[in-house]
């Protein structure tokens, strides 16, 4: 290796500069809308083509057009805040980042719409000083590189003033950290949001202009946002979307990089995008141990109204969701029969290739929250793979060459499926410890580097030929070289991934990766590994892209990865099919491939359809039809059943009744603790935020059957010691729990030993019924395994059923039955913390950790509270740790209680003890005896309990 000549380098650095600001432009929307936006390039597109225009075309003065074509950029960029960001403000981020994508192919459709771009193809970008500089020999300096050395240091530099000096930059954080705080302040996180996206728009315009002006090329404007935009977000990213002057340094170094790499390895080209994709992968891994990207509920997935119970004995109401299905497959059956032209059964061919590929998008994206914009990528791998192993490879080792002859076509899909399975979860790896949006980052990275330079590497070529071939021959002994034919094949392969994708939604291993997505510490502690779930949810869509992309590629008998289906582009257009069919619905990639591939090559001649399946028809979705196509359905079903439930006669009115408490059978077996060992013991236990210490050397103890009380202040450490107890924090010291050392185990190791634990938000899973919740819970008892359910084997069924049975057990011992079917975010907080216990019975713990769990709840609900947390106790013989800030009721129903303060333990005994303490009460009870005893002992539990049990509080 060669260090590159001066020349290079400083081509390297400049080009490096206008990345850095790009990137800069990326960590200032991050900072104050918590979006990574994927629009940043693009929406410098129409800015600096009209600026192309004004001066080529229409003689406008440099300095006259190029103020003008800055201020189009702001103004842009102002309108997409207003139209789209500020409509979805309150959305989670992963669906915002959608929407920029949408923007970002918005701004393309308009630069390409441009009239007179294409008149000038011999012209040159216009650069405001022509001529060259050379201050040294081997240096020569153009008059655009010496605008983007002035420009961009100036630029950076008015941007760290404005945001240190200015009061709407010292809000830019304050208002995206904590909105509501910025808002008591006098701060609209809405008003600093689109000051932001203004910025942002004339960023991009500055930037395209620079980057254009050094290309000199009009013609190919329209083309620079995809390797712009992935260099900037590496940057970005390495910068952890936070500091400017880093996300500048990291622009600066990956241009140096890629002058290094070209110098080096002309003859590899693509090689930088590789080596952009590794240190996306890095530092994705590196941030996303610091801090989550995304935490707000995936709201967006359209959901499903229960049906009514006195219809469900109805038989066309059994099947309304399944006739449209029939009619629909139906449809694709005959339609090959009536329409004879290959080129027509190719196109509809197309179509169920895509529906095929955009399955894995559902389960990455509709499920478990991780947007990949790289699933494309994935199936040319796919689609290669195939082909390579169809054909028969020649790999080279050492002195040899491994010889592979040549597999049969069915034999090559799958393993090449298989293998883009793995890949899926390699390249996801980096994004395990966040929720949706780095892995954007790093898909698309993959998506560039795959396009650049993996799909071109010999292994996969022709013997002299820039192409793989993929002829098909026969598939289970039937010929499918006819279009008919392999369409059917293809159908038929469609229906099975629609079945096996169906089937898996509604097991365990849906409920669990969308339990995941929405509440990944709730998940741990109903024992689902976190980890285990996201890596499953990356390779069940990997290896669905892969299958349709070798579908795919033996639909036209080759792969052509150099100018369609495979491309970046390809991708974009598969989360668009998503969206528009419906986020995480099974059908929906069905709906949008002949929505989106269909419409267009069925009516070429319309001109409104190329508007709706375009990213215009994806941001009113967005924006007005958020659940897609299927949302649309979904309405006529539920008008269909209310309809229905009118025809019958109001409901009769039945008094509720109580429900009869049981004894609840115990279906995990337990070792019984040897005798005086405590549950749960917690030695010098330490946890420190940077020079913080929040928990200062804890001991505690809890017995078999005991209830502890855990008492203190606002800020006292109570939830982080509790969180540190379930392994939700790192913290010094031991805790064992049975007598076992569980201090360095993970929170879903420590629930499978027999940790329960709630949370003081009793969030929950807010896309979840309260059964799909307590399901989840009775994961502990038995894991659904993925392969018996996708192949629908009976014990999968008994697993089900017997799942849900239980459930439903549980659900009614706490008087929940109305509720069953009731999504969680429908519900009131004190019901939610009944289906918290109801989950704590499914865990079968032997240490409950109660974090607050009258929080948010009413007065009389809370006095309900102790006999139910005491009945609770007795059904799982269970020790609890309790923080409560209700004195009454902890002093109730407590054994012995522990006061904190300042994250030390200042008193611990029975209750009257600590009561009594003088430190207890200088520290926290003060000497008000009406606040201590506001509402009097709390009873025991009477004989009235199941009453009480029984009444949760009203949604």
């Amino acid at each position: 290796m060669q260090m590159p000549t001066t020349q290079l380098l400083f081509d390297g650095a400049v080009s490096g500069l206008v990345i850095g600001l790009l990137a800069i432009s990326i960590v200032l929307v991050h900072r104050s809308t918590r979006v990574i936006n994927f629009a940043v390039a693009n929406m410098g597109l129409i800015g600096s083509a009209l600026f192309a225009l004004f001066v080529v075309r229409w003689n406008v003065p440099y300095w006259v057009a190029l103020p003008l074509s800055l201020l189009i950029g702001a103004a842009f960029g102002a309108l997409v805040d207003l139209t789209v960001i500020r409509r979805l403000f309150s959305a989670p981020r992963v669906i915002l980042l959608v929407a920029t994508i949408g923007v970002a192919q918005l701004a393309l459709t308009v630069v390409t719409a441009l009239p007179d771009l294409d008149d000038h193809p011999s012209e040159h970008y216009p650069v405001p000083w022509g001529g060259a500089w050379s201050p040294a020999s081997d240096l020569r300096i153009t008059g655009a590189q010496l605008s983007a050395l002035v420009t961009v240091p100036a630029v950076a530099l008015l941007l760290g003033l404005f945001l240190s000096r200015t009061v709407l930059g010292r809000t830019v954080r304050a208002s995206a950290s904590n909105p509501e705080l910025a808002r008591l302040q006098g701060i609209s996180p809405k008003a600093v949001s689109t000051a932001m996206w203004a910025l942002a728009g004339l960023i991009g315009t500055l930037c395209l202009i620079l980057i254009s002006a050094q290309n000199r090329s009009l013609d190919q404007i329209a083309t620079l946002g995809p390797t712009t935009l992935v260099r900037a977000l590496a940057a970005a990213v390495i910068a952890r979307m936070v500091s400017l002057w880093t996300a500048m340094l990291a622009g600066v170094l990956l241009g140096l990089l890629q002058s290094f790499v070209q110098f080096n390895w002309l003859d590899q080209p693509g090689l930088t995008d590789l080596v952009i994709l590794l240190l996306v992968l890095a530092a994705v891994l590196v941030v996303s141990r610091g801090r989550d990207t995304g935490t707000s509920a995936f709201s967006f997935a359209p959901r499903t109204a229960p049906i009514p119970e006195r219809l469900r004995d109805i038989w066309w109401v059994r099947h309304l969701e399944r006739g449209p299905l029939l009619l629909l497959g139906l449809l694709a059956v005959v339609l090959p029969l009536l329409v004879h032209q290959p080129s027509r059964q190719l196109l509809y061919t197309i179509i169920l290739c895509y529906a095929i590929c955009a399955a894995s998008v559902t389960i990455l994206t509709g499920w478990a929250g991780q947007l990949s914009l790289g699933q494309m990528a994935f199936a040319g791998l796919g689609a290669l793979t195939a082909a390579a192993l169809n054909r028969g490879l020649r790999i080279p080792f050492g002195g040899s060459t491994l010889s592979l002859n040549a597999l049969p076509f069915p034999l090559s899909v799958l393993l090449a499926s298989l293998g883009t399975a793995a890949l899926a979860a390699l390249v996801g790896t980096g994004a395990l410890r966040v929720r949706g949006l780095l892995l954007a980052v790093s898909t698309f990275a993959f998506g560039i580097a795959a396009e650049q330079y993996l799909y071109r590497r010999e292994l996969f070529q022709d013997e002299g030929a820039h192409s793989a071939s993929f002829p098909r021959t026969t598939a289970f002994g039937i010929d499918i070289t006819s279009q008919r034919s392999y369409y059917y094949l293809v159908l038929v392969v469609l229906a099975v991934v629609l079945a096996v994708v169906a089937r898996l939604r509604r097991s365990g291993i849906g409920r669990t990766t969308v339990g995941v997505r929405d509440n990944p510490a709730t998940a741990a502690a109903y024992t689902v590994g976190t980890t285990r779930v996201k890596l499953r949810a990356f390779a069940l869509a990997g290896g669905i892209a892969g299958l349709g992309g070798s579908l795919l590629a033996g639909t036209v008998q080759n792969v052509p990865y150099a100018d369609r289906y495979f491309l970046s582009a390809d991708s974009l257009a598969l989360v668009s099919i998503v969206v528009i069919g419906g986020l995480g619905s099974v059908y929906g990639p069905v709906l949008g491939a002949i929505w989106v591939i269909g419409l267009p090559a069925i009516f070429p001649d319309n001109d409104l359809i190329p508007l709706l399946t375009s990213s215009l028809g994806l941001l009113i979705l967005l924006l007005y039809f958020p659940g897609g196509l299927v949302q649309i359905g979904y309405a006529a079903r539920d008008a269909f059943l209310r309809l229905a439930d009118s025809r019958l006669g109001p409901a009769p009115t039945t008094a509720p009744r109580a429900t009869a408490a049981k004894a609840l059978t115990r279906t995990v077996p337990r070792e019984p603790l040897p005798t005086g060992r405590p549950v749960l013991t917690t030695s010098d236990l330490r946890v420190r935020f940077g020079g913080l210490t929040a928990v200062d050397g804890v001991s505690l103890h809890v017995q078999p059957g005991e209830i502890v009380g855990l008492i203190g202040t606002n800020g006292a450490g109570k939830s982080t010691l509790m969180h540190a107890i379930g392994g939700f924090l790192a913290a010094d010291g031991t805790v064992e729990l049975a007598g076992q050392d569980i201090t360095n185990a993970s929170p879903a190791t420590r629930a499978r030993a027999g940790l329960g634990r709630t949370f003081q938000t009793a969030t929950l899973f807010p896309e979840l019924t309260v059964r799909q919740t307590v399901q989840i819970a009775l994961e502990a008892r038995g894991h659904t395994r993925l392969l018996r359910t996708a192949l629908h084997l009976p014990h999968s069924f008994r697993h089900e059923r017997a799942q849900r049975a239980a459930a439903d057990d549980l659900i009614g011992f706490l008087g929940l039955g109305r509720y069953a079917d009731a999504f969680i975010a429908d519900l009131s907080t004190g019901t939610r913390r009944i289906v918290e216990l109801a989950g704590l019975l499914a865990l079968d713990a032997r240490l409950l950790c109660l974090d607050e769990p009258t929080a948010g709840v009413a007065q009389r609900e809370t006095e309900a509270f102790g006999p139910l947390i005491q009945e609770i106790r007795r059904e799982l013989d269970a020790a609890m740790l309790v923080i409560e800030h209700d004195m009454p009721l902890i002093m109730g129903i407590s054994d012995r209680v522990y006061c904190l303060e300042t994250g030390r333990v200042i008193a611990e005994g029975a209750p009257g003890v600590v009561r009594d303490d003088p430190k207890v009460i200088a520290s926290y009870l003060g000497t008000d005896e009406r606040a201590i005893s506001r509402s009097g002992s709390v009873p025991g539990p009477a004989a009235n309990d199941n009453e009480a049990i029984g009444t949760p509080a009203s949604p």
